[in-house]
């Protein structure tokens, strides 16, 4: 027979049937509601066309008069590893006098060059005839989490009406995010369901990969409040569900210290070469300034970069370096990590400033060695990490002394600041603006430097009068209260000059970075696969040696790393103590992203104001040419390459970062309001999409 009802297809070979019809006329057979309809069989195509149309025309006796829906069903489609999912044509809506035209069109799609660009092994190809789901709204989920491999989460997005206008990309749709009994909206653009008809769906994509054993991808669609299920296959290229436990005890961060270079998970080269004595080159400098080298916890967690706050350390080893280190790591605690949030001026004259003074010589003398002939690798990374060591402290208080700031200001200025400092934090002179030649998105040297280019101006001259009038107008409210006067004016002072110092020592840490990049390319051009870029992916140890496997090694770690860098790694792992975490939160470092509404994102409020605009993603400043001005900046971190964005940008929303990041102080800087360590800004919003974001209260909402 070259025409079987679905009701009689269950069972037939595969390679007649074809995979969708085989597939749904299973699930028909135990019970889901697939709509009826007729499969023509692969084989019934080798008999003329008017004896084809007359035996198409005879099977839908059985259907009605339509309209119908005409998809592909090759025998080689929806399988385990190569799904075909929109390759063949597919036709809806057809009325009666035009099926046998669509089911023909249907067949010559096979021959189609996107196809033969798929795969090129020949595949036969049956054609799929249903009654049309005239959908309320219609579209997709997953059993899975595509990126992440997340087998408790189910993916569901839904659009209003029939669904191919999501399938084909006309549309972003609803997203939301089934886990148990918990419902939760992460977009809606189209408000097309409700979130008891996404538990339907779940559960009905969950019922369907019980029924085959393995995580589904399936289409569906409402239609007078009835749900159908349309097309069901296995996901395929799915990633293997990672564990995001803590390395060890306490809290871990991605996104601070080091890890706020490190947007992305390390390759394989950096993680084995220039981390180590980045991370050797810190703690040098921390004996130096500190009298003893208290190391803190790092992990790579598939990939991504985790650090601990606070260094490591047993009370056997505090003791030990209390011994050695004498009153210098006391002195050190109490002027450079606990006065700054408590009495900045204090700080600075204690030690601050004498530790900027050592960073000034540490700059020249970093710029002496990139511009040596004969530096090498070790060279340059142990010198960013005594570096980074400065910046950490030096650079780091600036985040301390706004937080001691916002607090006078919220006990003797509430009025002249409702919306905190930030404003006298704005448009301060001596920060440089223009892209460095040495600016990078990432330390991980795989990554090239950024592009340079001008930045506009006018935004940072109109944040200097804002903060010149707000500087003025809290010095009248406090004219009469001389003490008080005198202790917000040093407050200030102290408070501003660190904003830019912290600015000044970011711009420049990766002044070795070009030549570092020059010298591992200089390596890579020496391997024998024809691609320097390998080395990337490459062991120091493997660099000399002469492995004839190693091309096929380096190929499994790029398709490894490119695998980790779709995993969505969380910002925080582990617990803080009790100690650290009273600590951050009074400084303002300790926040766990939250949402407050089905259509938020919730972060650190970073930058005050609220800016209405589109979605733009970027993942990288290799995509600001994408960026039209007025839009809201939506990146996973940001470093001084971006800076030219903030001159333009609506608004910024950051899944990383903290007060301290760049992307918190140059916002001020430009006066548009910011969010930041959102967690997941990147995934939950859309290109495109309209957004509030409220830099004030760190919500972003649509």
């Amino acid at each position: 027979m070259d025409i079987l009802h679905l009701t009689e297809a269950a069972g037939v070979d595969r390679a007649a049937a074809g995979g969708k019809a085989s597939t749904l006329a299973e699930l028909l057979a135990a019970g889901f509601p697939v709509p009826p309809g007729f499969v023509v069989l692969a084989h019934a195509f080798e008999q003329p066309d008017a004896d084809l149309d007359v035996a198409v025309l005879d099977a839908t006796a059985r259907l009605g008069d339509g309209p119908f829906a005409v998809r592909s069903s090759a025998a080689a489609e929806d399988l385990p590893d190569a799904s075909y999912a929109g390759l063949y044509e597919s036709f809806l809506n057809v009325s009666r006098d035009r099926l046998t035209e669509a089911v023909r069109a249907c067949r010559a799609s096979m021959t189609a060059a996107r196809f033969t660009a798929y795969r090129d092994t020949p595949t036969q190809m049956a054609v799929l005839v249903q009654t049309m789901v005239d959908a309320d709204a219609a579209g997709v989920a997953f059993t899975a989490d595509p990126l992440t491999g997340d087998r408790d989460d189910v993916l569901v997005t839904a659009v209003r009406g029939l669904g191919e206008r999501l399938v084909g990309g006309e549309a972003i749709g609803d997203q939301w995010t089934v886990r148990g009994s918990a419902v939760r909206c992460e977009r809606a653009s189209e408000h097309a369901v409700d979130a008891d008809q996404v538990r339907a769906v779940a559960e009905l994509a969950r019922l369907v990969e019980v029924h085959f054993g393995r995580p589904q991808d399936i289409e569906w669609a409402f239609t007078a409040g009835r749900l159908f299920l349309l097309q069901a296959r296995p996901m395929t290229a799915l990633p293997d569900p990672v564990d995001w436990r803590a390395p060890g005890p306490g809290l871990w961060q991605r996104n601070f210290r080091l890890g706020e270079w490190l947007p992305e998970p390390l390759t394989p080269l950096f993680a084995d070469w220039v981390l180590p004595r980045i991370i050797a080159g810190f703690n040098e400098e921390m004996r130096a300034t500190v009298g003893v080298s208290l190391p803190f916890g790092h992990e790579l967690v598939h990939g991504w970069y985790y650090t601990t706050p606070h260094p490591v350390i047993t009370p056997a080893r505090l003791t030990s370096a209390l011994v050695r280190g004498k009153l210098t790591l006391v002195r050190f605690v109490r002027h450079a990590l606990v006065q700054p949030l408590v009495n900045p001026p204090a700080a600075d004259t204690a030690l601050l400033g004498q530790l900027h003074v050592r960073w000034v010589e540490l700059r020249r003398r970093y710029q002496q060695l990139v511009d040596t002939a004969d530096s090498t690798v070790d060279d340059i990374a142990f010198t960013a990490g005594k570096y980074l060591w400065l910046l950490a402290v030096v650079g780091g208080a600036a985040w301390k002394m706004e937080a001691a700031l916002g607090r006078f200001a919220r006990r003797h200025l509430p009025d002249q600041l409702p919306d905190g400092v930030a404003v006298l934090l704005a448009g301060l002179p001596g920060i440089e603006t223009d892209i460095p030649p040495h600016a990078v998105y990432s330390l991980d040297w795989y990554h090239p430097m950024t592009t340079q280019s001008t930045v506009d101006e006018s935004r940072r001259a109109r944040s200097a009068t804002n903060r010149g009038a707000a500087e003025n107008l809290c010095r009248a409210a406090l004219t009469d209260r001389v003490s008080v006067r005198t202790k917000f004016d040093a407050l200030l002072a102290v408070a501003q000059r660190y904003a830019v110092i912290r600015e000044q020592q970011a711009r420049d840490l990766t002044l070795g970075w070009p030549l570092l990049r020059r010298l591992a390319l200089q390596r890579g051009d020496e391997l024998s696969t024809g691609d320097a870029t390998d080395i990337f992916f490459c062991t120091c140890a493997e660099l000399d040696a002469k492995d004839e496997n190693l091309l096929a090694v380096i190929q499994q770690r790029r398709a490894t790393w490119q695998r980790q860098r779709r995993l969505a790694a969380p910002l925080q792992l582990g617990t803080p103590s009790r100690l650290v975490g009273a600590v951050m939160s009074r400084a303002g470092a300790a926040h766990t992203p939250t949402s407050a509404a089905d259509n938020s994102v919730t972060g650190q409020p970073a930058s005050p104001g609220r800016a209405t605009g589109r979605v733009r993603i970027l993942h990288d400043p290799s995509e600001l040419d994408r960026f039209v001005s007025g839009e809201v900046l939506v990146a996973p971190t940001t470093t001084p390459a971006w800076t030219p964005l903030f001159a333009v940008a609506a608004a910024v929303v950051t899944d990383g970062g903290n007060l301290a990041a760049h992307a918190s102080l140059v916002a001020r800087e430009y006066g548009i309001p910011a969010v930041v360590g959102t967690g997941n800004g990147t995934r939950v919003l859309s290109e495109g999409q309209t957004v509030t974001v409220d830099g004030t209260t760190g919500v972003v909402s649509w």
